[in-house]
Order: structure tokens, then sequence, then C-alpha cells
């Protein structure tokens, strides 16, 4: 099983976990502290204090955003329903930033 060492307030992490989904693969997450002197598990298991990691079935790790992207794309084939994920979520997205950011909302007066 592949596991992800991520945070929630990572970019990178959001992009990656999103990838995941599109390829319709499970993996364990683990929550990653945010003070780099404090992940030692992700150190102990990784060799590396940077998110996202992603800990591979035999034991090694891709380290990087673009690293796992780069592994999963040349390990994976891209499932049909992959394009209806990153449709959703850019729809999801939009509602969001349409319901919580200020700065699109229309002015009143």
């Amino acid at each position: 099983m592949l596991e992800l060492y991520q945070t929630e307030w990572c970019p990178a992490s959001r992009r990656v976990r999103e990838h995941l989904t599109e390829l319709g693969l499970d993996c364990v997450v683990h929550q990653v502290p945010v003070e780099r002197d404090q992940r030692i598990a992700l150190l102990e298991a990784t060799g590396a204090d940077t998110i996202p990691a992603l800990l591979l079935e035999d034991g090694t790790a891709v380290v990087g955003e673009d690293a796992i992207e780069a592994y999963l794309d040349n390990r994976f084939d891209e499932p049909a329903e992959a394009e209806a994920h990153r449709l959703k979520a850019a729809k999801v997205r939009r509602r969001y930033l349409e319901k919580e950011c200020e700065c699109l909302q229309p002015a009143t007066r």
C-alpha cells in the first residue's frame, strides 16, 4: 500500500492527493508536523524531512511533488474517470472561491 506523508495546508500535498484520486489509487495518509525538527517519523520512513513524500510498497520513497507526479505518470495508466475527478475538483474550487473569497464578491452600493 502506498503511504503519503503530507499536510492539509500544503498546496503540493493537495495536488498529489488529487492525482492519486484521479488515478484511483488508495493510500495511507500520514499527517506531518509543521516544524521540520519534529518530523521524526517522516525522516525515518523516507530519509527526508520534506513534504509531500510518497513511500512505495517496496519501502523506497519518492520525495517532492514533481518527483511524485513523474513517478505516478510513469507507473500508472490514467483511468477514464480521471477527467471527471478533475472537472469536479475545479467546480468545487470555483464554488468555494465564489462563496468565500471577498475579492470575488460583487460590489454592493
